[in-house]
């Protein structure tokens, strides 16, 4: 049973940065890809960002290309969302995931309790 534990979430500024962090309770952090999925106040759940056990490949929803990054490091058992030139519209509870490489909430079965992001105009 993996354990995930998001931080880092807060209130930015629009245009500002934050980095997520996401701690894993165990060494089989590493056999797993991770995701970063969001829910927004009356939305869905969405993909966001995916990264494969060994970090050699990610993924990521085109609203997001170019301005988040993730990484990990299976020494530390942690995943990270580095956002940059947040917008309003990036505001949302950020959730991480373990499970397989894939966009789909289905392929992940463990999740995290979520941080809240919220980018101010």
């Amino acid at each position: 049973q993996v354990q995930l534990v998001e931080s880092g979430g807060g209130l930015v500024q629009a245009g500002g940065s934050l980095r997520l962090s996401c701690a894993a309770s165990e060494r089989s952090f590493s056999t797993y890809s991770m995701a970063w999925f969001r829910q927004a106040p009356g939305k869905e759940r969405e993909f966001v960002a995916s990264i494969t056990w060994s970090g050699t490949n990610t993924y990521y929803t085109d609203s997001v290309k170019g301005r988040f990054t993730n990484s990990r490091d299976n020494a530390k058992n942690t995943v990270y969302l580095q956002m940059n030139s947040l917008k309003p519209e990036d505001t949302a509870v950020y959730y991480c995931a373990a499970g397989d490489y894939n966009t789909s909430q289905r392929s992940y079965g463990y999740w995290g309790q979520g941080t809240q992001v919220t980018v101010s105009s």
